[in-house]
């Protein structure tokens, strides 16, 4: 997979979030949430005439420039209130964090930013550098697609159900328009023409005619989807309260984070459950039986979208923000970790295989193209 060139322009404008979050945290009118929404919504529509007038011909060749330029200045809003929280600077964000979205100072909501600002930010740049030099971006745009939704469909109905929901400001109905862009921005990607890929029918057809023990592998990945599916299963009794002694023992003894009041880890292991749980049955099948064309690109999808679960999932439990009694012990951290972290990594492997040898999963060749093949 080639990576495209990053956006220099769209770079440069996201920096411009410095000073502006500099400026308005000196306004004292900002000091009411009503005011915060309203100027959060005006700032949002200026920078999108910005980028209209500066990139007019990438806009109309791809209208999702405009999307992900977008995203880059809040990413490194996102960036700079991660930052904050932590006490790496002061003076910046503070209006935003009291009056306007108070749950992201929550240890989950600190480590969603940092995530944003970090490998969200890549992405667009990445992808908007692809438009720019008309650029196929369908594989970096998939594993976006994933992880921003993934972030969403976490972070709103945790705001609503945990122990924030009686600070909802009107600048969280700013964040549920968020919910439209996966649908749209999913459409769009999904259309674009895949990659060519270097596979001959004959390669095709041999790979395909290989079992699962020809395949170690594959096989290997069988076998930790197995395992995940487990411990996805596994925690999601956990969250539903599952009486058993099991289950008690490990809210309790490894991870305490998933009782937090913030409701963010019971939202997301109930996720993995509904969501993640059927991929890992459906990709078992795919891995076994060939010619299941969908893999590939569902692949990068559950990668996007479990990298950055975990990420946020591991970290808070973890952070200081955290109550204590809701961290995760010290004589089960190592074991806790490692368990996160190759449940994070499973999905990345998978994907690569997918995309580095995707002989297995291509439509098996007509009987015709075989031989034309050998005639020549």
């Amino acid at each position: 997979m080639d990576i495209p060139p990053l956006a220099g322009k769209i770079a440069a404008l996201s920096l411009g979030a410095l000073p502006v979050s500099y400026v308005l945290n000196l306004v004292s009118a900002l000091s009411h949430p009503l005011w915060v929404a309203l100027m959060s919504a005006l700032i949002l529509g200026l920078l999108f005439v910005a980028i209209y007038v500066l990139s007019g011909g990438e806009i109309s060749y791809d209208p999702l420039y405009a999307v992900f330029a977008i995203f880059a200045f809040t990413s490194v809003v996102d960036l700079i209130i991660a930052l904050q929280e932590d006490g790496y600077v002061v003076g910046f964000m503070e209006f935003y964090t009291k009056e306007g979205e108070p749950y992201l100072r929550t240890s989950h909501g600190i480590f969603i930013c940092y995530w944003d600002g970090t490998v969200h930010y890549l992405l667009y740049l990445a992808m908007a550098g692809a438009i720019h030099k008309r650029k196929r971006y369908r594989n970096l745009g998939l594993y976006w697609l994933g992880s921003f939704a993934m972030s969403i469909l976490v972070f709103l109905p945790g705001n609503i159900l945990g122990k924030y929901s009686s600070e909802l400001r009107p600048a969280f109905f700013l964040a549920i328009l968020y919910l439209l862009v996966p649908c749209w921005a999913g459409r769009r990607v999904f259309s674009q023409s895949r990659a060519p890929t270097c596979c001959t029918p004959n390669m095709v057809q041999e790979e395909q005619r290989k079992g699962l023990l020809q395949r170690p592998a594959d096989l290997a990945l069988v076998i930790y989807l197995f395992l995940a599916a487990f411990f996805t299963l596994f925690r999601g009794l956990v969250v539903l309260d599952c009486p058993t002694d099991a289950c008690f023992v490990y809210i309790y003894q490894y991870e305490p984070y998933l009782r937090d009041p913030v409701a963010y880890p019971k939202v997301q292991m109930l996720m993995y459950m509904f969501y993640v749980l059927p991929f890992y049955g459906l990709a078992t099948y795919a891995l076994t039986f060939p010619g299941c064309s969908w893999l590939p690109d569902w692949a990068l999808v559950f990668a996007g979208a479990i990298g950055q679960a975990q990420f946020s999932h591991m970290g808070a439990s973890m952070h200081l923000r955290t109550p204590f009694t809701y961290r995760v012990p010290e004589d089960a951290w190592t074991c806790v970790f490692l368990c996160n972290l190759l449940y994070a990594l499973g999905p990345h492997l998978l994907a690569y295989r997918c995309l580095r040898w995707p002989a297995f999963f291509l439509h098996p060749p007509p009987p015709d193209a075989l031989a034309d093949k050998k005639q020549q």
